[in-house]
């Protein structure tokens, strides 16, 4: 146990000019806030588990060399190609591999959420993000307008341009909904993790977010299209906009809280009607 939390100190300090950036890259892309609390919830989930850890035996694993070769790669593929997500996923896999070399393979099935959680601080390449974030913005604004046409709305859409009577309104990257379906997404393994016992009511709750965060962003857009050509362009800057974000995203939150419930009752009425039979 100390060998492994003494390499693990040795890896951040290794690691610590790319965990620095990825910080201060957390601080400055709004869509991966979420990354401060990533390592204080794994963290967390380490200490709850600290009953098993204890009756756990250490039996040390030379599969942890995979891992650790895996994060080799990633790291000389990173510098090479100044590649910040492949340096960056290297310093979790090599925190893995530490793990299983020096714990072995029944600490690492034991350890093996908290760790796997932390892959969700590492920010995806722009590139990535370019190839995700337009596909969105026109699913968005296709929503918003059908949503808007059906209450008698005048608005044309062009691309991610929607053209209202008065002014034009751009669907802007920040408004493809990648921030509230990263947040959201986060948000749903976490309610998972900690509310829901049964894997497939884990993967159905992560699972919808996606579909769960999409919707809620296309009624955003509607939602400042509306108010836009009601009230003017202001409508769509600034802290009403901001106010708009939060109150969408706490729609999506409350959906997903719906979402669970129901799927607990449907689990209910149907142990019910089985003991029942």
């Amino acid at each position: 146990m100390i060998s492994a939390l003494a390499t693990s100190a040795i890896a951040v300090v290794v690691f610590a000019p790319i965990l620095y950036y990825m910080f201060l890259h957390w601080g400055q892309v709004k869509d991966y806030s979420h990354g401060y609390l990533i390592a204080p919830l794994s963290a967390y989930f380490i200490w709850e588990r600290r009953n098993r850890i204890a009756r756990t035996p250490i039996v040390g694993s030379w599969y942890g060399v995979i891992p650790l070769a895996l994060g080799a790669l990633a790291l000389a593929i990173g510098r090479l190609g100044v590649e910040l997500m492949s340096m960056r996923v290297a310093f979790v896999l090599t925190l893995i591999g530490l793990q299983v070399l020096f714990l072995g393979l029944q600490m690492a099935r034991v350890l093996a959420f908290p760790l796997l959680f932390l892959f969700l601080m590492v920010p995806l390449p722009q590139s990535l993000v370019n190839v995700i974030a337009f596909p969105l913005q026109l699913i968005a604004a296709d929503l918003a307008v059908g949503g808007l046409h059906l209450i008698g709305f005048p608005v044309l859409r062009e691309g991610n341009i929607l053209h209202l009577p008065a002014t034009d309104l751009f669907v802007k990257d920040a408004c493809s909904g990648l921030r509230s379906l990263m947040a959201l997404g986060t948000l749903g393994i976490l309610f998972a993790y900690f509310f829901r016992k049964s894997w497939w009511e884990r993967i159905l709750l992560v699972a919808s977010t996606i579909p769960i965060a999409v919707i809620v962003n296309a009624f955003r857009v509607a939602l400042t299209a509306g108010l836009t050509h009601l009230w003017g362009p202001q409508m769509a800057e600034g802290a009403i906009h901001q106010t708009e974000g939060f109150f969408t995203f706490g729609t999506a939150f409350a959906l997903l809280m719906a979402e669970a419930t129901l799927i607990s009752w449907g689990v209910r009425m149907f142990q019910r009607t089985r003991a029942a039979t």
